[in-house]
């Protein structure tokens, strides 16, 4: 085969005969060389060839990882929302309850029941889609391991125990008294 193509090239004019000579005693010359030393001759295209596939697998592996981040990222999100929707307690009330998001002061309304709920740590405030939503604290402890932005205002119930040495622990803070 490599024949008709050193023939091929004599008879398109491409080669003359001394160079198709030149060639093959240099072909010849390497693989003597070759068997003598027994040396690997490196072959640029075998290597040039290799490190194109290695730095394609590396290209490749990069790319699933971020496909697979980007996946959980969804299912995370995903778990997020059904554990809301299904656990969200009704929007109904006409007592504004304050609390700060992003250090803006925001307001939801909720019954009486509800703010002192959330007063207390039963209940948990949470965002679902520029939306905030009124969950039992336990529901906000699962959002929180998922993802902790979701999470805007969960009491914590260890605050409402009084300290022994507060000088103020006999001065209790009135019911209506809100911010």
């Amino acid at each position: 085969m490599a024949n008709s193509l050193h023939e091929q090239l004599l008879k398109a004019g491409l080669v003359d005969q001394q160079k198709l000579k030149q060639v093959k005693s240099a072909k010849r010359k390497q693989q003597k060389q070759q068997r003598k030393s027994k040396e690997v001759v490196i072959d640029e295209a075998k290597l040039a060839a290799q490190q194109a596939a290695a730095e394609k697998a590396e290209r490749d592996r990069e790319l699933n990882r971020q496909l697979k981040e980007q996946a959980e990222r969804k299912a995370i999100a995903a778990q997020i929302e059904q554990l809301i929707t299904l656990n969200r307690l009704p929007r109904e009330g006409d007592i504004a309850y304050n609390f700060v998001d992003q250090n803006k002061v925001k307001r939801i309304y909720v019954t009486e029941a509800i703010r002192d709920k959330l007063s207390e740590g039963l209940l948990a405030i949470v965002s679902l889609k520029e939306q905030y939503e009124v969950v039992p604290a336990k529901v906000a402890e699962k959002i929180r391991q998922r993802d902790e932005a979701c999470v805007i205002l969960c009491n914590d119930r260890q605050a409402d125990l009084t300290d022994e040495d507060d000088p103020y622990a006999d001065y209790k803070i009135p019911d209506d008294l809100m911010w």
